[in-house]
């Protein structure tokens, strides 16, 4: 698991993106922080920590100056800025200081998760260790440069994208339209049409799965799975 400190002034604030934390696969809340000293406290304390979401407008100091006390007390914690701070300075110094990313307020759950799990899909990219040619070392460049939810086409359902989405990203392998619509409730057809969305949209990748006789099964992987 992935274990995450929320830092944001608003209690209410910390408690939404919190939830949104805790619904994305393999990420856990360890603690919540409304305040910079809160937040150093609490990266002192907590055993393991692991990514910082981190808000800029704090009532005793900024995020970025967080950031930047964390980096001097030789915290390597990852962070990712979560503000309503759109000024080029702030982004500017929070890119210096280390942030990997930078999400301003307001946002809708998908807005978060994306970044969520490009983050996820770097951190397997770096766990593998060892020495990087140029293409590895692109992808790890690109790996929180992932695309954001896009916005559906006409006639496409938000709850039937989500159901879809999940059943796919919860999946240990490759599933077929038929299979995701027997998990979800949904027609095969539907299925197959969602999936096909996914793909386009980079968010699934298509797999063949060849059998003894006729045409290939069409079969989908989450892409930060594949």
């Amino acid at each position: 698991m992935i274990e995450v400190l929320v830092v944001d002034d608003d209690t209410r604030v910390a408690r939404v993106n919190a939830a949104y934390v805790g619904k994305v696969p393999g990420f856990h809340v360890a603690g919540e922080a409304h305040s910079a000293a809160d937040a150093l406290r609490q990266l002192e304390a907590l055993p393991r920590l692991d990514l910082v979401l981190m808000d800029h407008y704090l009532p005793d100091e900024t995020g970025v100056a967080v950031v930047q006390e964390m980096r001097r007390r030789g915290h390597q914690t990852d962070v990712i800025m979560v503000t309503a701070a759109r000024d080029v300075s702030t982004v500017q110094a929070a890119m210096r200081h280390g942030a990997l990313q930078y999400l301003v307020k307001p946002f809708a759950f998908a807005g978060l998760r994306s970044k969520l799990e490009a983050y996820a899909e770097l951190r397997r990219t770096l766990d593998g260790g060892g020495e990087a040619e140029q293409a590895e070392v692109d992808r790890i460049f690109g790996a929180l440069s992932a695309p954001s939810e896009p916005d559906l086409p006409k006639g496409h359902s938000p709850t039937t994208a989500e159901l879809v989405r999940q059943s796919l990203m919860n999946a240990d392998g490759p599933l077929s339209a038929q299979e995701i619509a027997e998990r979800t409730g949904v027609s095969r057809q539907t299925a197959q049409r969602y999936l096909k969305l996914l793909e386009r949209t980079g968010r699934a990748r298509l797999t063949l799965k060849y059998g003894d006789a006729g045409r290939p099964e069409h079969r989908y992987v989450w892409a930060t799975r594949a």
